[in-house]
């Protein structure tokens, strides 16, 4: 096994100085190129916007965008791989034994999924570092340092010390941009899009776009690109304090034009925070999971919901709550803490911290109480996996994963593991993977029965790690940076 260590984030006031201010332009700042890679692309030249851009950007030239050399079957573009959240890779090897591969200590914990794009690995870290890491042997090929980190004792409440990037990165095959948002002195939230050959930074612009307490705001759920734009969602911190309301926004790729955002109409509360972040369907609709609101009865607050958004989120386009969505508001019992998946285009289905598993009509999904199906005895956080050979959805309960099998209006239970394993699930390699985060490893449960085919030792890990199958390699996001187990 290879074993890349690298120093933890000690930052010179000077760079500090430098890194502190949420400038708008484009800077090259805080890059470290720690191995030779190929030669920087020029980046292709953007759209004439239709409205001037908030922020400055850079005047590239027309040449298409370099990637890293490898194979489009093993990428990983995104959270749970595609836009759809599903979480699968198909044509994938059969599981015999698990080795470990590398380990890359980083400079702090790695929240989010790592993505992969050709042979290269791409990780951010919550002391506001990405890496650019060889697939194969964990090297660095390319360091980009965005910020300084928030500490706890800065927030006024959260429990991830220091607060850097959590949600999960996005690459854009046209510009070949990586975007990360990060978090940084004064709690700013910042979008930063990356060259992803090279690290280099092209542009970031502010996504503060509430008059809210900003501090009390935290950038969790995973980034998605799609429309020509990212799309990044915004809820509170863990305790739900201060004053914030959950939000997402879009940006052109290219970091020209505006900005344009969504808020959930309650006066406060209703985080979009699941770590699965945004689903885009075909029809390049947008849609969120929103958290417990401030509202507890009477006329619908828009919060506690499955939402359909346009894809300039300029308007709600449907939405879903529970009936009892007042109670659940009052008792901190939310859908938020997954995110919807979309089920074959048709379906789409999410479990919430009420323990119960909607099934939802994806063309209608039907207001207040109008879900398909519901099942009970599963209080749901992070990722959801689904294999639509075997029609199953895989879930992650916080008492163990659960499988469920799904009908066109109904949902059936068919296992659950045991308590420890209740990580975000992925499935390939004929197996479904989860990750036990406290005892730190990683298992391949067989899909039919739920029984443990292999295990391995991977590190301590977030409560919402979730594994990334990538060639042959699984990679698994841990509290000290990544680990990589061969799958034979």
């Amino acid at each position: 096994m290879t074993r890349v260590v690298l120093p933890r984030l000690v930052a010179p006031v000077a760079i500090v100085l430098l890194l502190v201010v949420a400038g708008c332009t484009s800077q090259h700042r805080g890059n470290e190129t720690l191995t030779s890679p190929a030669s920087p692309p020029s980046p292709p030249s953007p759209p004439s916007p239709s409205r001037p851009s908030p922020t400055p950007t850079p005047s590239p030239t027309a040449s298409a965008p370099a990637t890293p050399t490898g194979s489009e079957a093993q990428d990983w573009p995104t959270y749970h791989r595609t836009l759809d959240r599903v979480g699968a890779s198909a044509d994938l090897a059969a599981v015999h034994r698990l080795s470990a591969a590398w380990t890359a200590d980083l400079d702090g914990a790695v929240y989010g999924q790592p993505i992969v794009v050709g042979s290269l690995v791409v990780a951010a870290t919550e002391g506001d570092s990405v890496y650019g890491l060889d697939r194969t042997t964990g090297a660095v090929r390319w360091k980009s340092q965005l910020g300084t980190p928030v500490r706890l004792r800065d927030l006024p409440c959260g429990n991830v010390d220091p607060l850097g990037i959590t949600g999960t990165p996005a690459y854009d095959a046209s510009t070949g941009s990586v975007f990360v948002v990060t978090e940084t002195t004064g709690g700013q939230h910042t979008l930063v899009a990356l060259d992803v050959v090279t690290g280099q930074e092209r542009w970031r612009r502010s996504l503060d776009v509430t008059e809210r307490d900003h501090k009390a705001e935290q950038q969790r759920g995973a980034l998605a690109v799609a429309n020509g734009r990212v799309y990044v969602p915004f809820g509170g911190l863990y305790g739900d304090c201060g004053d914030y309301v959950g939000y997402v926004t879009a940006t052109p790729v290219d970091g020209g034009g505006a900005t344009t955002s969504y808020l959930v109409p309650t006066s406060r509360e209703g985080g979009i925070w699941a770590p699965s972040g945004v689903a885009v369907d075909a029809g390049g609709d947008v849609w969120v999971a929103v958290g417990n609101g401030a509202s507890t009865g009477g006329t619908y607050d828009g919060s506690d919901s499955v939402l359909r958004l346009a894809p300039d989120l300029s308007r709600r386009l449907d939405y879903f709550t529970p009936t009892s969505w007042g109670s659940q508001n009052a008792r901190d019992r939310d859908l938020g803490s997954t995110g919807p998946v979309l089920l074959d285009g048709d379906r789409v289905i999410i479990a919430g911290k009420d323990a119960v598993v909607y099934l939802l009509a994806a063309q209608h999904l039907g207001g207040i109480g109008g879900q398909l199906a519901t099942l009970t005895g599963c209080a749901g956080y992070g990722g959801i996996a689904w294999d639509v050979s075997a029609q199953a959805a895989f879930v992650p309960c916080k008492d163990g994963l659960l499988r469920t099998s799904v009908g066109s209006t109904t949902l059936r239970r068919d296992w659950k593991a045991r308590a420890n394993i209740a990580g975000s699930p992925v499935v390939g390699h004929g197996v479904v993977w989860s990750v036990d985060a406290s005892g730190g490893r990683l298992y391949a449960l067989d899909e039919d029965t739920g029984a443990v085919i292999a295990e391995a030792d991977v590190g301590t890990t977030s409560r919402f790690a979730s594994p990334v199958l990538t060639g042959g390699i699984v990679l698994v996001p841990t509290l000290s940076g990544v680990s990589a187990v061969t799958v034979t």
